[in-house]
């Protein structure tokens, strides 16, 4: 991180704010493209002030999230994780058509508590099929599973990078503090507004095309006009000589 570093006063290292401007625009420019070819960005942050934050803006730019612990295998064993989330799905269609209702109460809530421990972990990725274009994370340090992970099937990883960090390990690194909520805050929002903009575009195109689709397979179906026969052509009749 020494490049990052602006200057260090009785052991505190103060970061070069005009390095992390730069660097949050490369990561924005590159976030924006990955969402704007279709693709999912993944937030994790699990330290506790930081999870309100990046749960928040995940939701609001439509994006996947991570806040609880990471469980092993959640990219690298994703079948796994599907699994999980199927489950969570059938107990809350079990509580939607009233099914629950067959079971003993002692065994509605163990399926209860089940469901409660599945939408802790699980909430933020239930809709995800397939492994995102992206990865954004909050303290390598802490989340250096998820990175792990991440790094082993390619996907790029935009991070905010402490004094205490390794800004290899990442794609786009952001030097800043991860453990001052107003500099993730910050951050996150800068980010978060690039995506969900991204994100927009990519809607609104999607939704042109599919109607340019929809409307070409309405004309293909529509049935073409018989043609007129050609005067005379079918009416004419063979008169054989001295009739």
């Amino acid at each position: 991180m020494k490049p990052f570093i602006f200057d260090a006063r009785n052991g505190i290292h103060i970061i070069d704010l005009s390095k992390t401007v730069n660097q949050l625009e490369a990561a924005c420019d590159f976030l924006s493209s990955t969402v704007s070819k279709g693709n999912k960005v993944l937030f994790v942050g699990t330290k506790k002030q930081a999870q309100q934050a990046v749960k928040e803006t995940a939701k609001m730019c439509g994006q996947f999230y991570v806040t609880e612990r990471w469980l092993g295998g959640t990219l690298t064993n994703f079948a796994t994780i599907k699994r999980s989330i199927g489950r969570l799905k059938e107990i809350e269609k079990m509580e939607a058509d009233g099914s629950i209702n067959q079971y003993v109460k002692q065994e509605q809530s163990v399926i209860r508590r089940e469901a409660a421990r599945l939408v802790k972990f699980f909430d933020g990725i239930r809709t995800m099929e397939k492994q995102p274009g992206a990865m954004f994370v909050v303290d390598i340090k802490r989340e250096h599973n998820a990175v792990a992970e991440a790094r082993r099937l390619n996907i790029p990883v935009v991070a905010i990078v402490d004094t205490n960090c390794d800004p290899d390990l990442v794609t786009y690194p952001i030097a800043g503090n991860d453990d001052a909520i107003r500099s993730v805050r910050t951050i996150l929002a800068t980010v978060g507004q690039a995506i969900g903009q991204a994100q927009a575009e990519y809607e609104a195109k999607y939704a042109r095309r599919k109607t340019a689709e929809e409307s070409a397979a309405q004309e293909q179906a529509q049935p073409v006009p018989a043609q007129p026969a050609a005067a005379g052509a079918e009416s004419a009749v063979a008169i054989s000589p001295g009739a």
